[in-house]
C-alpha cells in the first residue's frame, strides 16, 4: 500500500530538516543536527516517572539513562539501543521514545549510550551494550527490576545490536527473556527486494545504511561474526521470544522479515508486523499518525506480558 497519508507532515519536516543529503555533511554536523532536532521536539516526562543518567564502571565507562515507573512491585526492564547506523544518535535523541515504553508498559528502561562508529567500529558496541546487560542483571534490586523479566530491544542498529545482545547471552546466568526489535538490520544483503524497491524511501535511504555498515563493519571479515551480523548465527534456537516490527516503506524491511522467518523456524516465539504504509523511524510519528501510535501500543502490550511471568 501507499505511505500513510497520516505521515505526510512528518515527512514533510523530515524534507525541510535535511535540505541537503545527510552523506553530504561531516559526521559531527549530521550528529549535531539529529541532536538539536531531537531536542527540539522533546517533551516533559510523563507523570510519575523517575528518570536518572548515570556511568557504568566498565573497561570502557558507558552511560546509561535509567526511567523508572512508580511500582510497589518489581517490573519487567527492557535494555534499549537506540538507532543511528551505529554512527549517529545517542540516548538523548531517542529520550522521548525510551520515556514512553517504561511510562505505557510500565517497565524499567534502560537506555545505552553505546560507543559509535566511526571512532569506535565492531565490536565496541558489542562490548558497552553487553556491559550494560551484566550491569542491569547485577542492579535488578536496586532499580525495582524482575531479574526474571529482563528484555532487550532496539530500533534499526539498535535492533542489531539487541538481537546480538540475545545471541551473546544465550544459555548464560544473564539470559534474556525477550528482544524488542523495531526495523532491525540485521543482515548485510544489500540485493533484498526491498533495498532496491525503497532504495529512496523517507528517513532511510538504502545508500545510507551501505554507508553506515561501512563505517561499523569496515573489515568485511567482520561480517562473518554473528554478533555483527546476528542473520550468520549458525543457529537461532534457545533463543528469548521475539517482537519484531518493520516498515513498509524501508529499505530495511525484508530484513526484519527474514529475521522473524528465521527465528520461527528454530522454534522461536515470534510476534511479528509488517507495519503497513510505514517508513523507517515512524516511532518518531506517533502523535500524528494512528498507524504508528497502533504499533508503540502493540509493543508495549507485549513488553507488559513479561510482569510476574518469570519468563
Amino acid at each position: 500500500m501507499a505511505i500513510d497519508p497520516e505521515l505526510a507532515p512528518f515527512i514533510a519536516r523530515l524534507d525541510e530538516a535535511w535540505p541537503e543529503p545527510p552523506l553530504s555533511l561531516p559526521v559531527s554536523a549530521w550528529r549535531d543536527r539529529v541532536e538539536q532536532l531531537s531536542a527540539a521536539a522533546r517533551t516533559s516526562y510523563p507523570a510519575g516517572l523517575i528518570v536518572e543518567t548515570l556511568i557504568i564502571d566498565a573497561p570502557r565507562p558507558v552511560r546509561v539513562r535509567i526511567y523508572r515507573p512508580a511500582s510497589a512491585r518489581p517490573l519487567p526492564a527492557l535494555i534499549y539501543m537506540h538507532g543511528g547506523g551505529w554512527v549517529i544518535g545517542s540516548i538523548d535523541s531517542h529520550d522521548a521514545i525510551t520515556a514512553a515504553i517504561a511510562a505505557d508498559t510500565p517497565c524499567v528502561v534502560i537506555s545505552v549510550d553505546y560507543a559509535r562508529a566511526p571512532e569506535h567500529p565492531f565490536p565496541a558496541a558489542i562490548e558497552d551494550c553487553a556491559a550494560a546487560v551484566r550491569w542491569t542483571f547485577g542492579n535488578a534490586a536496586r532499580f525495582g527490576i524482575d531479574p526474571r523479566a529482563i528484555c532487550v530491544g532496539g530500533d534499526s542498529a539498535g535492533g542489531n545490536l539487541a538481537a546480538a545482545m540475545t545471541l551473546a547471552f544465550r544459555e548464560s546466568d544473564h539470559a534474556l527473556c525477550g528482544q524488542l526489535l523495531i526495523y532491525p538490520c540485521v543482515d548485510v544483503d544489500f540485493d533484498r527486494p526491498s533495498y532496491l524497491s525503497e532504495a529512496e524511501a523517507p528517513y532511510l535511504k538504502a545508500r545510507e545504511m551501505i554507508w553506515f555498515w561501512n563505517q561499523y563493519c569496515r573489515d568485511v571479515l567482520q561480517r562473518q561474526n554473528p554478533l555483527a551480523v546476528p542473520m550468520r548465527a549458525r543457529s537461532h534456537s534457545d533463543l528469548p521470544p521475539a517482537f519484531i516490527v518493520v516498515a513498509e516503506h524501508d529499505p530495511l524491511r525484508d530484513d526484519g522479515h527474514a529475521y522473524a522467518e528465521r527465528l520461527k523456524a528454530a522454534g522461536v516465539q515470534v510476534t511479528f508486523r509488517p507495519g503497513r504504509g510505514l517508513i523507517h523511524g515512524f516511532v518518531r510519528a506517533r502523535g500524528l499518525c494512528a498507524a504508528a501510535q497502533a504499533e508503540h501500543l502493540a509493543m508495549t502490550a507485549w513488553l507488559r506480558g513479561f510482569a510476574n511471568t518469570g519468563a
